[in-house]
């Protein structure tokens, strides 16, 4: 029989996560849940005679993988896996899945929901509502017409366009390589004719080798000085420091970020907290009610695929 580590909460209450533990645990297989920690020596004590291991988007470094003898799978409740020490994973053998497609709608939503509230000042206009003011000097601008280029053209990337689409946009994308099957309404564009062409960038692509700091300086000025960035992918794909600069010189107009280079809560002197129009939200696009429901779903079914020697979701 195995035993399960759970190192994270899942997001989901008490009652589910019972409900979702209770087949395995008929069959024999045993649970540890644990609360969230960054504490090397505490990962290892609390996952060291574990055989699957459950995470979220806590980092879990190869220096605790390589301490878990008896490890032998990880699933990861959570589509990105850079949080992950995978080198250290392949080296033992361990295989890998993750929960892709749980937060394709509220990620996608989260970015529509963003643009929105940028082009039309929401949150400046709500402050002068509070103070008695009128918006004088805050009109805004509507979604309809407007060109969005799409950076990454996955599953979410997919389900913005979509969403951008049905306001009447122009819609760009750009990825690694060319999707064949894309909606018809899609251009499939370089990233820097994107860039160049879009009044909203969304980021939506993996980090890797290829994207780090991959909006930089000289990426932001190639855009329209009215150009708005979101960016819910991944914090290093951004230069936070250049965009700060950006933002504050001019050389575009707004920001929407819900991804940083370290995991909320950020250091207080993190440059996107205090520039120009830059609306921050502590990584919270994939989190909804519906989609963390998804997420332990697709989790305990990897879990139960790869006891039964059909691993889902494969990374490694």
């Amino acid at each position: 029989m195995s035993k399960i580590v759970i190192m994270e909460s899942l997001g989901i209450s008490a009652e589910e996560l019972a409900a979702r533990k209770k087949p395995f645990e008929e069959k024999g297989h045993t649970f540890a849940c644990f609360p969230r920690t960054t504490d090397i020596p505490t990962l290892i004590e609390e996952a060291k005679d574990a055989d699957a291991m459950i995470i979220a988007n806590m980092p879990m470094p190869g220096e605790v993988i390589g301490s878990c003898e008896n490890l032998k799978f990880i699933d990861v409740a959570f589509t990105g896996v850079d949080h992950v020490g995978l080198a250290a994973a392949k080296e033992k053998g361990i295989a890998v899945s993750n929960a892709s497609g749980y937060s394709n709608e509220a990620v996608s939503e989260l970015v529509l929901g963003m643009v929105l509230n940028l082009l039309r000042n929401m949150s400046a206009v709500e402050a002068r509502c509070r103070e008695g003011k009128t918006f004088a000097g805050l009109m805004g601008s509507e979604l309809k017409g407007k060109t969005v280029g799409i950076i990454g053209l996955g599953k979410i990337g997919s389900r913005s366009a979509e969403l951008f689409n049905a306001f009447g946009c122009r819609v760009l994308a750009n990825s690694r390589t060319k999707k064949e099957n894309a909606a018809p309404y899609i251009e499939q564009v370089s990233k820097d004719e994107l860039l160049r062409e879009s009044d909203i960038v969304v980021l939506h692509c993996p980090l890797n080798d290829s994207t780090r700091g991959m909006i930089n300086a000289e990426k932001l000025a190639l855009m329209k000085k009215s150009a708005i960035l979101i960016n819910v992918a991944r914090g290093p794909v951004v230069v936070a420091k250049d965009l700060a600069e950006a933002l504050d010189n001019g050389t575009i107009a707004a920001a929407g970020i819900d991804v940083f280079d370290k995991e909320p809560p950020l250091d207080l002197d993190e440059p996107l907290l205090h520039c120009k129009n830059c609306l921050v939200t502590p990584h919270v696009a994939f989190a909804s009610e519906e989609s963390m429901t998804l997420r332990a779903e697709i989790v305990f079914d990897n879990l139960d695929a790869w006891m039964r020697g059909e691993q889902k979701n494969v990374i490694l």
